[in-house]
């Protein structure tokens, strides 16, 4: 999410007649768009801030913008801590935005410190494109928000109640980015299976909806994320199945393999409710890959309740995972519960998961080595400028030799070597 609103506001400066320097220390305008999903990723953004506050110390001139989740759940708070910050946009001020550039290129301010101060009251609005330039994929925002309240979650908190996309706005810009050549689209929103429009347009529909427009123009695949199991539908997976644009790869978050814990998360469903989840996706599209996020040490966690996260992974086998240990968030529920579990205890867990994770993907990697595959390529390898790294729709790289012309168009290869994660090919043959 925060890639297409980073796109989004990129565009607007650019709307507005600014253009992007390859240093920051070139820069008249420093906008930092920030995420509170994890500390530590407000660690960074705080010493970045730093950094920047340093050098206005010194002299530069440039102003300093903060901007998303963070300046949504520091607010005014954030002041006393960096006095260099210029201007603060939580997640439904980046309409204020253009009076920000429209106001330094005047050589004054717009009123107030923080954007929420003006006399507008904020709201939430979609950009028209959140299209990076050049770019032949595309994330595109649906719906924003969320109503879940997890109990160790700092979003709806930052982000509010769910907001579902006008269907018409939608479909117009994933017309506008095909135009741009865009071939793959990744439809976005924090739970974007909740989507719906005014009671009438449900998530389902909006599949059958865009399955139908991207028959009509060059994009090929379409993505999604991130999905709740409580509102994966049996109708939405129906439609996956009959229409071969929704690639075959799902991110399925679970977090948790216990029901005491999973009801402690207020997760809403139980782990024979993933697991039946898991075997009609499967049943319905063979060979799907399922990618999930896994949360051990979450409070009141026993030795028990974490071997059941361990026997879920078994179970399902997920191509890869985001795992992570639980972080107290100040604000959210879970920060309140008692029977904390010990950090070394914490760490001991989560090194389990990561090396039971590892051991499965490569299990399904070297199952796939010899398969044909259709993939996108999507750049030049880092490691070799000779070679193109390409990806399936089932959510697995592989590089091949090929020319830089190639890239944004899809091809055809056999998945050989596994060289870490990656298969390598010598037989890759484009499709257009």
């Amino acid at each position: 999410m925060n890639l297409a609103e980073s796109a989004a506001l990129k565009l607007a400066a650019q709307e507005e007649g600014w253009k992007e320097t390859e240093k920051s220390d070139d820069a008249d305008l420093i906008l930092l768009n920030t995420c509170s999903v994890r500390i530590t990723a407000e660690e960074r953004v705080m010493g970045r801030l730093a950094h920047y506050g340093a050098l206005k110390r010194k002299g530069r001139n440039f102003a300093l913008v903060l901007a998303g989740c963070m300046a949504q759940r520091k607010g005014e708070g954030l002041k006393a801590e960096v006095p260099e910050v210029d201007y603060v946009m939580g997640t439904s001020s980046r309409s204020f935005f253009p009076q920000i550039l429209r106001a330094m290129e005047q050589g004054g301010r717009v009123k107030g410190f923080f954007a929420q101060e003006t006399e507008e009251k904020p709201e939430f609005a979609f950009s028209s494109s959140h299209l990076e330039e050049g770019s032949f994929r595309s994330f595109i925002p649906i719906m924003h928000g969320c109503n879940n309240y997890c109990s160790y979650c700092i979003v709806p908190y930052v982000r509010g109640p769910e907001i579902s996309r006008n269907p018409v706005d939608i479909l117009a810009e994933i017309r506008l980015v095909a135009e741009k050549g865009v071939r793959e689209i990744t439809l976005l929103g924090q739970n974007v299976n909740s989507y719906k429009w005014e009671n009438s347009l449900s998530f389902p529909r909006l599949l059958e909806l865009l399955a139908r427009e991207v028959e009509k123009t060059p994009i090929r695949w379409i993505r999604f994320l991130s999905s709740h199991p409580k509102d994966l539908s049996d109708e939405a997976i129906r439609i996956m199945a009959e229409n071969s644009c929704f690639c075959r790869h799902l991110h399925l978050c679970v977090q948790h393999g216990s029901n005491p814990i999973l009801e402690k998360m207020n997760r809403r469903y139980t782990r024979e409710l993933y697991l039946e989840l898991v075997s009609r996706l499967r049943s319905a599209m063979p060979g799907i890959t399922i990618s999930t996020d896994i949360l051990v040490g979450f409070p009141g966690e026993t030795e028990d309740d974490f071997l059941l996260v361990l026997s879920l992974m078994e179970e399902v086998k997920f191509l890869y995972a985001y795992m992570y240990h639980f972080n107290p968030r100040q604000g959210t529920a879970a920060y309140n519960l008692p029977n904390w579990i010990p950090e070394e205890v914490k760490k001991a867990r989560l090194s389990r998961v990561i090396k039971l994770q590892k051991q499965h993907t490569l299990e399904r990697l070297k199952s796939r080595s010899g398969s044909e595959a259709t993939v996108l390529i999507e750049g030049i390898s880092k490691k070799n400028a000779d070679e193109l790294v390409t990806r399936t729709e089932g959510d697995e790289m592989a590089v091949v030799p090929g020319e830089s012309s190639w890239i944004g168009r899809f091809g055809r290869l056999t998945l050989g070597s596994l060289q870490g994660n990656t298969f390598r090919s010598q037989d890759l043959k484009l499709l257009e």
